[in-house]
């Protein structure tokens, strides 16, 4: 009797401990969205940089010049790092804010069939950026069909 007693209770007890293990709470977007950080600087050749160092950047050094304000148009030099077979395709880039989960296009797709190495990259895009709004922006950078990597940027306001 007492084993069958206790068996129930370790029984009760095992279930309660799973139970509360795969209780958890997924990560909320707003907690996520709260955590977005301007991308790192750094430098490539004579240029300083924003992105991510030895895969995706472009050229700006967060000088008065080159910061990004709410409509203004504004070109960008971005530079990838990686084999040819990931960096040949369209490249397009789309943006979020960090108050939505909606993305717009930032650069409309430019059509690409062969490397263009510049500035220690491997591949680089002319580009023009205008964004309708300040705050945090995730750019999200694709050459193909597939994401290469993102950019967190910062408009400022006027």
């Amino acid at each position: 009797m007492f084993s069958k007693k206790m068996f129930f209770i370790c029984v009760v007890f095992l279930a309660l401990i799973v139970a509360g293990c795969n209780d958890e709470e997924p990560i909320k977007e707003e907690v996520i969205r709260d955590n977005w950080n301007e991308s790192s600087l750094f430098t490539s050749g004579s240029y300083t940089m924003i992105g991510e160092e030895g895969r995706l950047g472009f050229i700006y050094d967060d000088s008065e010049v080159v910061r990004f304000y709410p409509n203004k148009t504004q070109k960008y030099m971005w530079h990838f790092w990686g084999n040819e077979d990931e960096l040949i395709g369209d490249f397009k880039v789309l943006g979020t804010h960090e108050d939505s989960d909606e993305e717009i296009i930032i650069v409309p797709k430019i059509g690409n069939t062969y490397l263009s190495p510049n500035n220690g990259a491997n591949q680089h895009f002319p580009t023009n950026m205008t964004f309708p709004k300040s705050g945090m922006w995730k750019l999200d950078a694709y050459i193909g069909d597939q994401i290469f990597g993102s950019v967190y940027v910062k408009v400022h306001d006027e």
